[in-house]
């Protein structure tokens, strides 16, 4: 059975006869506003920051703002079924928790908190090799729930089949390989703060917990984590890997993969050619490279000339709901979230995380509904209009 996620709106409106109103706001726009009040600078600077000048993080959304929704009327769009399948699995609906990082920084209970309401709402957690928590635990906190791994290619063979068959083992099903950030950008927000969440032990959980990892430091991690910082940051940045390379992974990982980053349409033809799943068009978030081409502006014609050879997702600059549903007009299967739910996780930990899930869930059902349509396989390019100015 469908679920009504547009639901929440009712619920929210009838809490508000006995005077109880949402954690924090319902619009997903001025979730930053709020974390910069709540978080510390370091934290916020690193969630909210972007390469350079921070003109992809703008482009993304202004990207957005280019595409408008034609809705139609008179469409029996009453009941709506947001379900779709990706790389094989089904999802309740196309909206993904995308990889995210030392989520510590914001709250304690970091990915776990995370893992938690992902489940709880039937939507699939991506978890990050920079997690704050170890796979197994995550995976604990996460039960029943759906989740894919999503990899920083380490240079150690070992320590990268270490990884995956613990990811595997803990009921991991589906490997996300991150293709951009195989080094960091110039990031001033960091830069100027000197804050890396990597050199202060934050984000270093998978890695410090892996036996081949362990094998190769003189002391553990719990007895010298300064030498186990320093072995570690430089297996997992600053190798740019090949085409060649991936075979590998497949060798390695019998599930379905997902290539991260793809902003290039030979980019994206070479994926197909090398047998990949699927692949996310992505600039991080605007976090790799700045003045880079906005993610949205590519998925057109990338997903027109690979959709119908694998499943193409997207990320970077995602919002609202209405963003969800031009992102699917516009070929992607599903979206990834980024910030505005490590926003939540900062403001009020795994309720926070929830709640503005359930927003986003909750938008892009009405929206899909007042445009006219019942599921996303009826969203194509004809559902928006482009505009100039």
């Amino acid at each position: 059975m469908a679920v009504q996620f547009g639901g929440y709106q009712n619920e929210i409106y009838l809490q508000g006869l006995g005077d109880q109103l949402p954690p924090f706001t319902t619009d997903p726009t001025r979730l930053e506003a709020l974390a910069r009040e709540k978080f510390e600078s370091g934290p916020f600077g690193y969630v909210a920051g972007g390469a350079g000048s921070g003109a992809t993080v703008a482009a993304n959304r202004e990207a957005f703002g280019r595409w408008r929704i034609m809705p139609r009327m008179l469409t029996d769009a009453t009941s709506r079924d947001l379900g779709v399948t990706v790389v094989g699995q089904e999802m309740p609906a196309p909206v993904l928790l995308g990889p995210v990082g030392v989520q510590s920084i914001v709250h304690p209970d970091g990915e776990l908190a995370t893992a938690r309401a992902a489940a709880a709402l039937g939507v699939t957690m991506v978890l990050s090799t920079a997690s704050s928590h170890t796979i197994e635990e995550v995976a604990e906190a996460s039960g029943g729930g759906s989740r894919w791994y999503q990899l920083y290619w380490p240079n150690d063979n070992d320590v990268t089949i270490s990884i995956l068959q613990r990811a595997k083992a803990s009921g991991f099903s589906t490997l996300v390989v991150t293709l951009d950030t195989w080094t960091l950008a110039w990031r001033p927000n960091d830069l100027d703060q000197a804050y890396l969440p990597f050199i202060r032990g934050i984000g270093n959980a998978i890695p410090f917990s892996d036996p081949a990892f362990r094998a190769l430091l003189a002391k553990s991690p719990e007895e010298d984590p300064t030498a186990a910082i320093l072995q570690w940051i430089p297996m997992f940045t600053g190798t740019d890997r090949r085409w060649d390379q991936l075979p590998f992974l497949r060798e390695h990982w019998d599930g379905p993969i997902v290539l991260k980053g793809i902003q290039h349409i030979d980019d994206a033809r070479r994926a197909t050619d090398v047998g990949m799943d699927g692949i996310i068009v992505s600039n991080h978030g605007g976090r790799q490279v700045d003045g880079a081409v906005a993610a949205l502006d590519m998925l057109p014609e990338i997903t027109a000339a690979v959709g119908d050879r694998l499943d193409v997702l997207f990320d970077s600059g995602v919002r609202t709901g209405a963003d969800v549903v031009k992102a699917l007009a516009l070929g992607a299967k599903a979206v990834l979230l980024g910030r505005p739910y490590v926003y939540g996780l900062g403001l009020s930990g795994e309720d926070g995380v929830r709640h503005v899930v359930r927003g986003i869930l909750a938008d892009l059902d009405l929206t899909l509904g007042l445009s006219g349509n019942r599921t996303p396989a009826d969203l194509s390019p004809e559902t928006l209009r482009r505009v100039t100015s």
